[in-house]
């Protein structure tokens, strides 16, 4: 018993028992059908790829996977969030779609060649995307704007300028080179690769350097780590930076995935699963202390919702509402106010019984 409640205060405890919740509502539904109970668990080679509903939640929630880690570092130093994620995926998406199949495409709408060298095309989205880092850590670090005003700036125009530089177009890459980054190298879905990759990467730095206490000690008090000599105001501003570069991974990640630039559609309202994300990993959205591993894993959580709605036969137009529903039940269950009350309850509780004894 001593062991379950030590375990229950554990940081990473809520999110992996709301996954698992997730997972359970499949398991039960399979039964329910007359499948085996380990069927959503199934992972089968189809024409020398992996495949099965745990590899597509996994596979589907990278790009998730890949903001929540910028995500959970602004919102760790500066206690707002960047709401233009989504967006800066299309201009990043659209950025290099236009620089591969050629500048300036005016009657063109696909590309059966590349006009450019590939890494030309995926340089040109990094560096897209470091430019809207750089311009929204700019403004919430230099000129104290607030986060979520900041960010909003690109939300409403970054998908233009995106829709701009393609002449209102869907620009297609039919070149099979493309598709790799959203597609599979051998059996693995390369999406997988790359997630891990990026949170690996930023997992050291965090662990390896100061990187990680400078982040906290910021988030906790600007002012406090300020007069202890961090320079609080860069720190935000690497924060948002590193932001930018995540949104430009997941958009090449996104447009890959569909082989073209859709300016309109690619990260639409990934911005919130991105913030919800790191809200089911049991971090505060007030800024201070994280966890990058709790941010990765509602990321995967959101997804596994997604999956379960359309495993349960709900409509895509329909979905959104039992989504929010979920999130608002998991949301609460984590929520400071509702600890208190359940810890007031079990003392008062455990006071009885020494009572009675």
């Amino acid at each position: 018993m001593d062991k379950l409640k030590k375990l229950s205060k554990q940081q990473l405890f809520l999110p992996i028992m709301c996954v698992l919740l997730v997972l359970a509502v499949n398991i039960v539904y399979d039964i329910s059908q007359g499948n085996p109970f380990y069927s959503f668990f199934r992972i089968t080679m189809e024409n020398g790829l992996l495949s099965g509903r745990l590899v597509s939640i996994i596979n589907r929630g990278s790009e998730v996977a890949i903001l929540a880690i910028g995500m959970t570092l602004v919102v760790s130093a500066s206690g707002g969030t960047d709401i233009s994620v989504g967006s800066v995926m299309s201009l990043c998406a659209s950025f290099c779609c236009m620089l591969v199949a050629g500048f300036g495409v005016s009657s063109v709408s696909s590309a059966d060649e590349f006009a450019m060298p590939l890494v030309v095309g995926l340089l040109g989205a990094l560096l897209m995307g470091c430019l809207c880092g750089a311009f929204n850590g700019a403004l919430v670090a230099y000129l104290d704007i607030q986060p979520m005003v900041a960010t909003l700036i690109l939300w409403s125009a970054a998908r233009a300028i995106g829709l701009l530089l393609c002449n209102n177009l869907i620009v297609y890459i039919r070149v099979p080179e493309y598709g790799v980054f959203g597609g599979y190298i051998g059996f693995m879905p390369t999406p997988i690769i790359i997630a891990a990759v990026c949170v690996l990467a930023v997992s050291l730095v965090l662990k390896k350097t100061a990187m990680g206490m400078y982040v906290q000690a910021v988030g906790i008090n600007k002012k406090a780590s300020r007069i202890a000599g961090l320079n609080s105001r860069r720190i935000i501003f690497m924060c948002y930076f590193l932001c930018g570069v995540c949104a430009a991974i997941a958009g090449i990640v996104n447009s890959s995935r569909i082989t073209s630039a859709d300016s309109n559609n690619i990260g639409l309202n990934m911005e919130l699963d991105a913030i919800l994300a790191v809200a089911l990993g049991g971090n505060s959205l007030g800024g201070g202390r994280f966890n990058l591993a709790g941010s990765i894993i509602g990321a995967y959580t959101i997804q596994a919702i997604t999956t379960t709605m359309y495993n349960l036969g709900v409509s895509s137009a329909v979905s959104p509402v039992f989504k929010a529903v979920v999130v608002i039940v998991i949301v609460a269950i984590q929520s400071q106010p509702l600890q208190n009350w359940i810890k007031k309850h079990r003392a008062h509780a455990a006071g009885k019984e020494a009572a009675k004894v």
